[in-house]
């Protein structure tokens, strides 16, 4: 039987249920916090009330219907994994976690004076021993090419990703830019370096209504990940709701992954106006997207494609790839 790795272990792909396919628990820089965590009055973060917050607004959603979420946390995000531990515990919820970086132009220090086959040795580590001493094992890969596309260290990191994800047979996940279609580019470096392209996932296309552009990347055989909803900013629901209903009319639905790039806490939304408005909410895919498409013409078997099916054939495991030993280190 094929399974998934999340933060409490394997977990057979056919019970993962209703996906969410980009959601993070917590974006938060500890280098930030420690700089600038009193600027806006009393410190923004306290772990213990922050984990309970986390714990009911994840109980919610999974009371709402939704068994898994996917988050793409990589380091450069702030991702801690003995957090997702303590949270997941109290949690009847299968969140499924990333190895990789989140990098727009250069890799950290600590990983740029490494050589590529070292940074990818890591990335095969987390998917295959777990990261660092938790146990904890990675499903995916995830990267990123924003707007200023193949630039500085972005073709090392593509080339370690592809290499990663060659080895393991992990499928990988691509923040882009939709207004600057650096999702065409992500999978033409990725590809070229031999990744299959079904088993990568455009972050972000749904923040585009330009149908050529869509339609291009679904073309290649990728997965569009319409994984902004609720975020007016990029592109309104209403909009993102005519172009999702209008690919699923052309018969993509068997690509595209929902989500809302949602979290429990953003600290970048800290004192920042430009987020002021901002609300994410992990049930208003479920509350109000699922409806407005549905009025749409959207049927409810194309729902469960995009919830459930979809998810389960990204993680299914590629066909060929090496499987060693469970090496799984004992939980905290």
């Amino acid at each position: 039987m094929s399974t998934v790795e999340t933060v409490r272990g394997p977990v057979a792909l056919t019970e993962l249920g209703p996906m969410l396919m980009h959601e993070h628990v917590f974006v938060l820089d500890l280098e930030a916090l420690a700089n600038y965590g009193h600027v806006w009055g009393p410190s923004y973060w306290d772990e213990d009330v922050r984990v309970a917050d986390a714990v009911e607004k994840l109980r919610r959603l999974r009371d709402g219907g939704i068994h898994t979420i996917v988050d793409p946390t990589v380091p450069g995000l702030g991702r801690y994994i003995p957090r997702l531990q303590r949270i997941n515990a109290d949690v009847d919820l299968h969140i499924v976690v990333a190895t990789g970086v989140y990098a727009f132009l250069e890799l950290p220090s600590f990983l740029a004076y490494r050589s590529d086959d070292a940074i990818a040795e890591l990335f095969v580590r987390e998917i295959r021993e777990g990261i660092d001493d938790t146990g904890v094992k990675a499903a995916f890969l995830k990267c990123a090419v924003e707007e200023h596309g193949i630039v500085g260290d972005v073709p090392r990191i593509l080339a370690v990703i592809a290499a990663a994800s060659i080895e393991t047979g992990a499928p990988v996940m691509v923040h882009t830019n939709a207004r600057a279609r650096t999702g065409l580019l992500a999978l033409d470096v990725l590809t070229s370096a031999g990744v299959d392209p079904t088993r990568i996932v455009i972050a972000h296309a749904g923040d585009s209504n330009d149908l050529d552009y869509l339609r291009a990347i679904a073309e290649t055989g990728a997965a569009l990940g319409c994984d902004r909803f609720g975020i007016e900013h990029f592109n309104p629901d209403a909009n993102r709701i005519e172009t999702l209903a209008a690919l699923i009319a052309e018969g993509y639905a068997d690509q595209v992954h929902l989500g809302h790039d949602a979290a429990c806490f953003y600290d970048f939304m800290v004192g920042n106006p430009f987020f002021a408005e901002e609300k994410p909410d992990y049930l208003h895919i479920s509350t109000h997207i699922l409806p407005a498409l549905l009025d749409a013409g959207v049927t409810q078997e194309q729902i469960d494609q995009m919830l459930v099916a979809n998810p389960q054939r990204y993680f299914t495991p590629a066909a060929g790839a090496s499987q060693p030993p469970d090496t799984r280190l004992p939980s905290p």
